[in-house]
């Protein structure tokens, strides 16, 4: 029987983070324990690069049927030197990963925007290949990122942290795809009018640990956050959002 989370001391959850750096946390041991108690009953441990790649590899050897790894290159991760050694581990590793991800790419940031569409386009062709789920980076590049996903014929998709034009949600939306929803739901504008317009079936729940919300390092155990802010947006019984969500990650990535 997974773990669940125990709000206000009745209602009983089991939730699932679908996009957390695990790698990145200062107590790694810790926090798999304190999501543990708090009734998260798996996490997607996404990469960024090569070394996080392999780390989540490992941490989720280490916690087997509870970590669960997602191998990408980050747009804010491309490094020349080591793009071919990345894109070969992901391409031994197939098997072992339940998506593809962090993949996308970022407009706000002063990487070469053709090296970035590149190295996803790359990512996109291998994930549709072998049928793999992926988890997308889209800032300030909402319009090309969908456009991509689509021209690579991907079938199941994240729009991880999505706070784009909500034309492009009813889109993702209408395609099948998800939009995941974290801590910052409570008070991102531009975040909660998507999340309140995606149908819950189209909806997952995250933290992107280690960010931090309001001054508040975020951690898997940190996901009732998101739960308890999307019940309130949505007007709705927090179990229905979190039985609802959890069915929705354990398709999506077949845990």
């Amino acid at each position: 029987m997974p773990p669940v989370f125990r709000a206000s001391g009745h209602a009983m959850f089991s939730l699932i983070d679908t996009h957390a750096h695990l790698d990145q946390l200062e107590d790694i041991e810790g926090a798999v324990q304190r999501a543990r108690a708090a009734g998260v009953a798996a996490i997607i441990a996404v990469g960024m690069n090569q070394f996080s790649n392999y780390h989540v590899y490992k941490l989720a050897r280490e916690h087997r049927g509870y970590v669960y790894p997602a191998f990408g290159i980050h747009p804010w991760a491309i490094e020349k030197g080591e793009l071919e050694d990345t894109f070969e581990f992901i391409r031994a590793h197939f098997g072992d990963c339940v998506a593809v991800g962090e993949i996308g790419l970022d407009y706000w940031i002063k990487k070469d925007k053709k090296i970035q569409q590149e190295v996803f386009c790359r990512l996109l062709e291998a994930a549709g290949e072998k049928g793999k789920p992926i988890s997308t980076h889209s800032r300030g590049s909402y319009e090309d990122v969908f456009q991509l996903v689509q021209e690579y014929g991907i079938k199941e998709a994240v729009f991880h942290w999505y706070s784009g034009p909500l034309e492009i949600v009813e889109r993702i939306v209408e395609s099948g795809y998800f939009v995941s929803a974290t801590p910052a739901v409570e008070y991102s504008e531009k975040h909660r009018a998507v999340i309140e317009m995606a149908p819950l079936e189209n909806l997952l729940l995250e933290t992107d640990c280690p960010v931090k919300y309001k001054d508040v390092k975020s951690e898997p155990a940190t996901l009732e956050v998101t739960l308890r802010e999307v019940a309130k947006l949505k007007k709705a019984d927090p179990a229905d959002v979190a039985r609802i969500t959890t069915e929705n990650a354990r398709r999506i990535f077949r845990l």
